[in-house]
């Protein structure tokens, strides 16, 4: 124990200091081992691993010479491209915080982050001007442009890599609890909340991913992006980082199906993360019959249910070739994994049909009632869940953490049950969230907006059966009175430049009154009660699937 800061034994072992290692050395070894072999393709740009690790060095050394050190969080509002992946190795590298965010959120929720960070720096794809201005508050101190287009900022991260160019950045000593990555949730309720992945947690993940979901992967492989990097898709391609496997991403922020076949059949694409909306319409597209695609062994996915006849349908198509996981941002997606071996291709007696596989190797699953007692096998209850894969909190939100846990246990949400042989079925949500496309959904937030229409009084949105998203967001309104109706055309435009586009209600219902219960409440499913009873759940899935 040379030289390890001890503190008083307890027990007779010796509390000591839980150094480990700076996500960012993963850089360090490839450019040693994979120096010339290509880490990062796009637009028919390759950089090597080792051009990699020297930009994110200039990067590093850049925003410690602006003031960035251990502990500072970076705020990172961009569309998947080269120096956006830099930035989360150059903030690893000082020890400090990477935040990015989903650019397809507003301006205002942008600013809202940037507050709730502590952000000092924020760093802004150039198509995002109004969110760099909405971000601006006292404690952001410098705002740097991605990409070349654009005329805010201080300067553009370009021009500071090249400045910085040649500098050798060590990578700084951190811990096992020290935060590296604020991954925005909002769990189960309201407004978004940063979940803390630390250097520690997300060494194990990163374990994790390449033993559960795939298995042998090395830097002979290759993995596509087709989701943005602010998420699920960039524990993705840190798990790939750390095998020495490229990244390659699609030409712009459009999903074309076709372009992804090609570089598939063009890169040999071993691996991609994905969710079963995309899935299914890579599945469908002409684009699968049209290119070589037998070089995919791993397509990861989560985010949402699949449907049973979309699953057979994709092992059809593509093989057993499938991996589906359960997991929420808060535990970095490693709560469950269903293998390949384990998605029969024909329904039968062995076909594991609508179970999300069995517990992540390191992650006790537990199905627990409403006091905290375990429940017998195919007794349902909340999904919760330990282990090392599990976050270290949310940041600066005790309340939030009060309600998050439970003697230790992370409470997910989410109902289900647990099999006699220990696999694990979702059969609901505890709160009114629902999922669109791989996207949590909250309702509230969409109806205080709506709300803020002068002709609405009262409203609720919630989620239902959709073919195509798996859930859709219906709005059931009801107008206010004295005040001129709006339709739902208007409506719409009305709350367009208010929500992304992945929020927005597909559609928008007038009824007189909303049914309440006899506490004065408004309960969801009385209204997915009332909707069904009226034919429209139908007609809904009909004018939105595809």
């Amino acid at each position: 124990m040379s030289g390890a800061a001890a503190t008083a034994p307890r027990g007779g072992i010796a509390r000591v200091s839980r150094r480990v290692m700076n996500l960012a050395y993963i850089l360090t070894q490839n450019a040693r081992r994979h120096g010339d072999r290509p880490g990062f393709i796009w637009n028919e740009k390759t950089w090597s691993w080792r051009h990699i690790d020297q930009n994110v060095s200039a990067l590093a050394a850049a925003l410690a010479a602006r003031g960035i050190v251990k502990g500072d969080r970076i705020l990172v509002h961009s569309k998947n491209c080269d120096q956006m992946f830099w930035s989360m190795f150059a903030a690893f590298r000082l020890g400090a915080v990477w935040v990015p965010t989903n650019f397809r959120l507003m301006p205002d929720e942008v600013a809202y982050l940037a507050t709730a960070s502590g952000a000092k720096a924020f760093l802004c794809h150039g198509d995002f001007p109004e969110h760099a201005k909405a971000a601006a508050n006292p404690a952001l101190e410098f705002t740097w442009r991605i990409g070349e287009e654009g005329t805010f900022g201080e300067a553009t991260v370009g021009d500071v890599i090249a400045k910085h160019a040649g500098a050798e950045v060590e990578n700084a000593a951190v811990e096992y609890d020290d935060p590296c990555w604020f991954f925005f949730t909002s769990g189960t309720t309201g407004r978004s909340k940063a979940a803390v992945l630390t250097h520690g947690q997300m060494a194990f993940v990163i374990t994790n991913h390449l033993a559960d979901l795939m298995p042998g992967t090395t830097e002979d492989d290759a993995s596509l992006v087709v989701a943005p990097l602010s998420h699920g898709a960039g524990v993705h391609q840190l798990v790939q980082s750390a095998r020495g496997v490229p990244t390659i991403l699609l030409p712009s922020e459009k999903f074309d199906i076709a372009e992804a076949f090609r570089l598939i059949a063009k890169h040999r694409v071993s691996n991609m993360f994905t969710v079963p909306t995309i899935l299914k319409m890579m599945v469908e597209h002409p684009a699968a019959d049209q290119h070589d695609h037998s070089s995919l062994r791993y397509i990861i996915y989560a985010g949402a249910p699949m449907y049973r006849e979309d699953q057979k349908a994709a092992l059809a198509k593509l093989g057993g070739v499938l991996v589906q996981y359960f997991g929420l941002g808060e535990v970095t997606g490693n709560i469950t994994v269903l293998p390949p071996a384990l998605h029969d291709p024909e329904d039968g007696p062995h076909a594991r049909i609508g179970t999300c596989g069995f517990e992540r190797t390191g992650m006790q699953v537990q199905i627990q009632g409403d006091n905290g007692r375990e429940m017998k096998p195919f007794e349902t209850g909340e999904i919760c869940v330990i282990g090392p894969g599990v976050f270290a909190g949310y940041y600066d939100n005790p309340e939030a953490n009060a309600k998050a846990f439970r003697d230790g246990w992370f409470r997910t949400g989410d109902l289900g049950h647990i099999d006699a042989e220990g696999f694990v079925y979702i059969t609901g949500r505890a709160s009114d969230m629902y999922i669109s496309g791989g996207s949590n959904i909250y309702p509230r937030e969409i109806e205080e907006k709506i709300l803020t229409h002068p002709a609405i009084g009262e409203v609720a949105v919630l989620g239902v059966p959709d073919p195509f998203w798996g859930e859709v967001g219906v709005a059931v309104c009801v107008a206010r009175e004295g005040v001129d109706p709006v339709g739902e055309a208007e409506l719409a435009a009305y709350l367009a430049p208010k929500v992304p586009r992945y929020k927005m209600p597909k559609r928008f219902f007038f009824w007189e009154a909303l049914p309440k219960s006899g506490y004065g409440k408004v309960p969801k499913r009385l209204i997915r009660d009332e909707l069904a009873a009226l034919g429209l759940l139908e007609v809904i899935a009909k004018s939105t699937g595809g």
